[in-house]
């Protein structure tokens, strides 16, 4: 890479870093007070820390040669103690207090990234990878500890108690112990930088590559049947270690590379020290310093010199900390695809009507889903839609709640714009049993009443009673306190789509959407389930998406679609008279399922 790239590289990487710093402060105003309280306990800490050399010399010097008898200096031994016990004491204290700040500025953070994930569009969830979504934010909320950590505790300490130990050493002695101390610090912390920037390129590939070896061992444990099915637990094993392969070459360098710090770093703070300890040695060989002025120079040495031992330390992790939060930030700043209009209202449910208006719908400006779809649900009927796979009849749902928003036409509810009400309102107002039903690692009673949380015990059981599925909840070992496991594994699938369906009673909506929710049933249970979803959508507006025609002959009207258009629409029988398309497909299920049943015969 070319310097003056790097150097652009770096200028952005910085003003990224001031950028994020900035924005850390909103979730630290909250307990600003605390914050204050901690830094001036910081200060004191420090200046008692200062104070414990001067002592010290004040004790080894009234101790020292001379004509007199020796006295014990009790007040310069009771100073040096309570120094001691202040320094503690302070630096304690400032750890209580600020402990509230950093724990709740990390609670803040993760609550707003999990708020802001939530409120992106689904086009970007369909895309993510959870895997890596879940590394990132870990890293990137613990960096939020990590940055405050390291300054409250290293680099404001650090710079304070220089800062004194350089005013000390300017106003009692020769200005050349401050001027080696100070160019020693400052090529100290010039190389500790450069290097550290070198050597950073190294965390940033470590990274990545945990990232997407996080993602990979992720989807094969999401997809563990379908690896078992193939037998690809091989494959799974190398893609995953090839990633981890190229993530220890990284680790190797890194590690290498932080020995030539090291090393470095010792080298300069041996050459610093020797210097000063020469010139101290000279001053009290020619009497213009005591024994005690060169304990106290090589006291103040220690103080600095050992925790700028870890300079390079807390440099590397504050700019690991801050690569890891501009993950999280750059999230955040990431703006939802969908989003309410400034001022927008509530959607008012009067009747429950549904138009889609000569809507036209696009993934991608290649792939045209939809083309001038124009129908009505009129308030209390029953709509379905049909048609083969691909044909566009769940996007349908996803325009419906919103999920994107319409290329083209516009879709109404009691006459209102969805586009102009807010989505909370909209969605609160619909209810859907979805084709795949996707359940919480958590208790069957917590999946049923996560349709309405404030819903009553009786009420939760009594939607289930509706969806036919009381009788096996309350014959398992458990019964409602059952955990289905992560995304509901532990059901089948008919099991799963009947917690869904008592679910979606208990939400009472106005505006049911059936989305093939009798797929994964069997005969006999969808049957009884038909009644059910007859019974639930009696009074309700219903938009029902189906693959199987026999679940949606009673419906007031048939949609059949066919590339992205409705093809032809009427009821079950108008459209069987009409000899076209859904006829033709009625003909096909008709074989399949007197196949089916000789089969099993």
């Amino acid at each position: 890479m070319p310097h003056y790239v790097q150097a652009q590289t770096r200028v952005h990487e910085d003003r990224r870093d001031w950028h994020n710093l900035r924005a850390m402060v909103p979730f630290l105003w909250e307990y600003r007070g605390r914050a204050l309280f901690a830094l001036l306990c910081l200060v004191l800490a420090k200046v008692a820390n200062v104070g414990v050399p001067l002592a010290f010399k004040q004790i080894v010097d009234a101790l020292g040669p001379r004509d007199t008898a020796l006295v014990l200096p009790v007040s310069l031994l009771a100073a040096y103690g309570v120094l001691k016990l202040a320094s503690s004491a302070f630096n304690e204290l400032r750890d209580a207090v600020f402990a509230r700040v950093r724990y709740h500025a990390m609670r803040r953070l993760s609550t707003r990234v999990l708020k802001h994930l939530h409120e992106l569009s689904l086009r970007f969830h369909l895309e993510r990878q959870t895997g890596a979504i879940s590394r990132d934010l870990e890293r990137g909320t613990r960096s939020v500890s990590s940055i405050l950590n390291y300054m409250v505790f290293s680099i404001i300490p650090m710079v304070v108690e220089f800062s004194l130990v350089a005013a000390v050493l300017l106003v009692q002695y020769d200005p050349v112990f401050t001027f080696v101390t100070f160019v020693t610090v400052g090529i100290y912390v010039a190389f500790t930088f450069a290097v550290t920037e070198w050597r950073m390129e190294y965390r940033h590939t470590m990274n990545r590559l945990d990232s997407r070896a996080n993602t990979q061992a992720f989807d094969s444990l999401i997809n563990y049947e379908t690896v078992k099915y193939f037998g690809n637990e091989r494959l799974e094993l190398e893609r995953f270690d090839h990633t981890l392969e190229g993530w220890e070459q990284a680790a190797v360098k890194s590690q290498t590379s932080m020995s030539l710090l090291n090393f470095g770093q010792g080298a300069i703070i041996a050459v610093g020290v020797t210097a000063i300890m020469f010139f101290a040695a000279h001053g009290v060989v020619q009497g213009r310093m005591t024994l005690g002025d060169l304990v106290l120079v090589n006291a103040f040495l220690l103080q600095l010199f050992i925790p700028l031992n870890f300079l390079g330390i807390v440099y590397r992790q504050i700019k690991y900390a801050l690569a890891d939060m501009d993950l999280i930030f750059k999230l955040l700043e990431r703006q939802p695809e969908i989003r309410d209009k400034p001022g927008a209202s509530p959607l008012r449910v009067t009747e429950g009507a549904i138009r889609f208006e000569h809507v036209d719908f696009a993934y991608q400006p290649n792939r045209q889903i939809l083309r001038d779809v124009d129908f009505e649900i009129p308030p209390g009927r029953k709509v379905a839609v049909v048609g083969h796979s691909g044909a566009g009849k769940s996007t349908l749902a996803r325009l419906l709640f919103r999920f994107y928003d319409v290329t083209g036409g516009r879709i109404l509810i009691d006459d209102q714009d969805i586009r102009e009400v807010t989505q909370a309102s909209l969605r609160e107002a619909i209810g859907i049993v979805p084709q795949d039903t996707v359940l919480f690692n958590d208790t069957i009673y917590y999946n049923v009443l996560y349709g309405r949380p404030d819903a009553s015990r009786e009420e939760v059981e009594r939607a289930a009673e509706m969806a036919h599925i009381l009788t096996f909840i309350e014959s398992l070992p458990e019964g409602w306190e059952t955990v289905v496991g992560e995304r509901g594994l532990k059901l089948s699938g008919g099991e799963k789509q009947r917690v869904a369906i008592a679910r979606a009673i208990l939400k009472r909506p106005r505006i049911l959407v059936f989305d093939e929710a009798t797929s994964s049933l069997d005969s006999h249970t969808e049957q009884a389930i038909q009644e059910t979803l007859r019974e639930v959508a009696a009074n309700h507006t219903t938009l029902v998406i189906a693959h199987r025609l026999s679940t949606v002959v009673d419906a007031d009207r048939i949609l059949v679609m066919a590339q992205g258009r409705i093809a032809e629409r009427g009821t079950h029988a108008e459209l069987l008279a009409r000899k076209g398309l859904y006829s033709r497909m009625w003909a096909l299920q008709q074989q399949d399922r007197e196949a089916v049943t000789e089969g099993g015969e």
